[in-house]
Parts: C-alpha cells; structure tokens; sequence
C-alpha cells in the first residue's frame, strides 16, 4: 500500500466514528429540576386534583354541543390545515435527507468540436467533432456520519414540526371552549341584567302611577327613570361581546363568520364542571406540552447539526463507478469506443479548515441558544400554569364571596319594596335597594364568566387536547408515519 493512500485509509478510520456529540437531555436542564416536577403551589385547593389531564379535557363539561363543536373545529380549522401541510413537508425533508445514504445514479451524453490552432471561418464545417455517453453509480460511503447526523437532524426537526402542529390543536380546542362558555355566560348576564331592568322599570312605573295620583314627585320619578336607563344602557355591551364569540366559534370551525351555530344564539346555561380540576404536576404537565416537546427535539436537531458540520473535516468518500463510450462521431461503431472505471472517490475541503471550524463553533453556538431556548420553555411552562392555577382559586373564592352578597342583596330589596308598599319606607331606599341589587347580580355574573374562562385558562396552561388524531385533517397519518 502506497504512502498516500495509507495516510487516506488512516483519516477515514478515524472518521469511522460518527462525528459530533451524541443527543441526550442535558443533566442540569431546567426540565429535570426536582421543582420542575413538583406539585404545583395551588395543588391543595379542594377544586383541583392531581390526577393527569383526560386527552379530551372538554368531555369534563359533560356537554355533548361543545364536544361537536369541538371535533368540527379539528377537522376544519384553516390553522390546524396549514399546520398538517408543514408536518408533511417536514415529512419530505427526512426523505430527501434519507436519500442521501442510497445509490446514486446518473445519465450524460455530450457531443463537442474543438480544433487547435485559432479560429477561422470554415471552423464550424471542418473541426472534429466527438461525443461521449456514460452511466454513473456512486454509493456514499458515509464514514464519518455526516449524512446519519443529517438524517438525524431531519427527523428531530419534523417531529418538532409535529409538536408544533399539536400546539395548534390545544390552542384551536382552548378557543372553541372559551368562546363557547363566554357566548353562554353573555346569555347568563343578559338575563341577570334584564332581571334587574324589569324590577326598575317595575318601580318606575308605580312612581309614575303615585305622581299622577298626588303621592309622588317629580324627582322621585326621574331617578327611577334613571336607574332604569342605566341598567338598559348596559345591554347592547353584552350582545356586541356574544356576537363577536358567535363569529370567532364560527370562524375556528372553518365557517363563514355569518354561518355561525345558530342555536348558540340562545345558549342559556353555562358549562360548569360537577368534579375537581385534574392538573396532575410539574412532570406529568412538561411530558404533556406540545410546546416543551417541539423545543426540545428542536435542540436534538441543532446537536446533531454539529454532527453534519464536524463530518466536514474527514474526507467524504463514495463508491462509484461508470460505463460508457467516448470517441470521434466519426469512430462511433469503434469496439475501441467503450470503456469505463470503477473505485473509491474522495473529495476533502483540506484546504478550507478556518471555514469548517468557523461553521462547526456556529452549530454549538446555535446548540447553546437551543439549549437556553429550553430551559425557558419549561419555566414559562411552569409560569402559565402556577398563575393560571392560582387565578382560578382565586376567582373561585370570588364568585363565592359575589353569591352570599347577591342573596343578602335580593332579599334586602324584597323587603324594601314590602315596606316601600306598605308606606313605611321612601323610595329612595327602595332603588338603593334596587342599585345594590344590580350591581351584585352584575357582578356575581361577570365572575362566572371570568371563572369559566379561568378554567379553560387552566387547561390551556396544561397544554392537553392534542393526544386525539381522530380528527386530524386527511394524510396526516401518513406524514407522521414518515416522520417516524
């Protein structure tokens, strides 16, 4: 074995390995902080369980309209269909990437004329002319594994394509849900409000009835009529927020905004929870988020890209090999014309080394920035979920508080009218009575339809929704297959 092919064979042994850092989840990562894992501060709350997150979170309302409506919107929504389109291109990616590893083949034919001694003008007419026909094959020998990292990184960068696609599931499901809930708890305000707008336009009346009979005054009959167009004032608010809910449902099912579902129009009971929260902990929430699994595959890809770079300095050997004919047209027939090689193919950037490691302190850099990416993806994770949790309780209590106030109110205005009746109260009690009343009522109202929103805050957080692929657009099974 000659010199220069033994210092070749010896650079591509040691190439054998392939090169770059092999991926794992670095030790200290935030994700596998013992706090990371940890039950969260709110967890004690009677209104929450730590049992994981059912994969259809919205199933817990026990409302088959919202589940309906909720499947439609997987299967149609404009976002989820975009998302399915990038997952299969992500899916061509690691095809082209994989193809990179098989055989190579190559068709060329070629014909030239070429003369030595300048240029004249009979040129074209007199110069021989040749031609040449070959097949190639090459196979890549692959030997310090660039091509396996840039398989590698394709398939981490797909799958946190993947993830990202299932990002959009949670997010489309939280939506239709709160939307849902605030078109119900809107019709539930509406009803609290007008409620209170009959009671002042029913004290209204009887002011106007005792001021034409002598009883009453001017002034008693204008703060009436004030009380109550306040409270009338009040209303058109509350239709403009259902029928801006109405459009959005319409539009996250992949509806026309004026194709809403009609009959939410008069959704009368809000959805309402009969059991504890599921919300598991910290490890069952970071294995759970679409978000946390796209950032971390998203730093297995800039790993192996380290790999791809480093593979650079090694040279890149192929087996190939070619068969075809060459001569003058007008030796064609020639036996003398076929001819062909076979053998190892080498191709090295020796002379580039200052780019190659330039590149190669690139990738780790953009590896440490992925790194960094990750551990802020768990701690925000984390972050979402503590606040929303604590929101929720919190509301809880609130409504709770808002509930004893509205019954202490309700009753205090039934008696106020008695005595106002029975002439031993004025009326100035009498709509004081009737003011506390409607602000409790507003109040206790806003607060459900903040607690309902609170909770799909809540399972927003917990990143659930997208385990089902019942409902996933068609042909997206079969990019996830690649992807594998």
């Amino acid at each position: 074995m000659n010199r220069p092919f033994s210092a070749l064979f010896a650079l591509t042994m040691v190439a054998g390995c392939t090169a770059g850092p092999d991926y794992h989840v670095p030790e200290h990562a935030m994700i596998n902080a013992p706090a990371a894992k940890a039950p969260f501060a709110s967890s004690a709350s009677p209104l929450l369980a730590q049992t994981d997150l059912p994969a259809q979170w919205w199933r817990l309302y026990d409302d088959p309209r919202l589940d309906g409506y909720v499947r439609e919107a997987l299967a149609a929504n404009t976002d989820l269909r975009a998302a399915d389109a990038h997952l299969r291109q992500a899916s061509e990616i690691v095809r082209e990437a994989e193809a990179g590893r098989q055989v190579q083949t190559s068709l060329n034919a070629a014909t030239y004329g070429a003369r030595v001694g300048g240029y004249t003008l009979t040129m074209p007419l007199s110069v021989p002319y040749s031609y040449v026909m070959s097949a190639q094959v090459s196979y890549p020998l692959d030997l310090a594994g660039g091509v396996r990292r840039g398989i590698e990184a394709a398939r981490d960068s797909a799958e946190a394509t993947q993830a990202a696609r299932d990002q959009v599931r949670v997010t489309v499901a939280a939506t239709v849900a709160r939307n849902y809930a605030a078109i119900c708890s809107a019709n539930v305000t509406l009803a609290a409000q007008q409620h209170v707008l009959d009671l002042e336009r029913k004290t209204l009346g009887s002011m106007q009835r005792l001021f034409k009979a002598g009883r009453g005054t001017t002034f008693d009959v204008i703060r009436a009529k004030a009380a109550a167009a306040d409270s009338a004032a009040s209303i058109p608010p509350i239709l403009v927020r259902r029928q801006a809910a109405l459009f959005e449902l319409a539009a996250l099912m992949g509806r026309a905004p004026a194709d809403y579902p009609q009959d939410m129009a008069s959704c009368a009971v809000a959805p309402k929870l009969t059991s504890p929260l599921p919300v598991g902990d910290g490890t069952m929430l970071l294995k759970r988020r679409p978000d946390v699994r796209a950032s971390e595959r998203q730093l297995a890809a800039a790993t192996a890209n380290i790999g791809v770079e480093t593979a650079q300095l090694y040279p890149q050997v192929a087996l190939s090999g070619s068969l075809g004919f060459a001569n003058a047209i007008s030796a064609f027939t020639s036996p003398d014309s076929f001819g062909g090689f076979a053998g190892p193919m080498v191709s090295w950037a020796f002379p580039n080394r200052k780019l190659l490691h330039a590149r190669i302190a690139a990738a780790g850099d953009a590896a440490q920035a992925a790194e960094a990416d990750f551990d802020g993806t768990v701690i925000e994770a984390l972050r979402q979920t503590e606040t929303a949790l604590f929101a929720y309780v919190q509301e809880a209590r609130r409504d709770a508080a808002l509930e004893e106030a509205t019954q202490a109110a309700d009753k205090a205005t039934v008696d106020a009218d008695r005595l106002f009746r029975f002439g031993r109260s004025d009326v100035l009690s009498l709509l004081t009575s009737q003011e506390r009343l409607a602000q409790a009522e507003t109040k206790l109202a806003t607060s459900r339809a903040e607690l309902l929103d609170r909770q799909v805050n809540v399972f927003l957080a917990l990143g659930g929704g997208w385990e089902n692929v019942d409902a996933a657009a068609p042909g997206v099974g079969s990019a996830k297959q690649a992807v594998r």
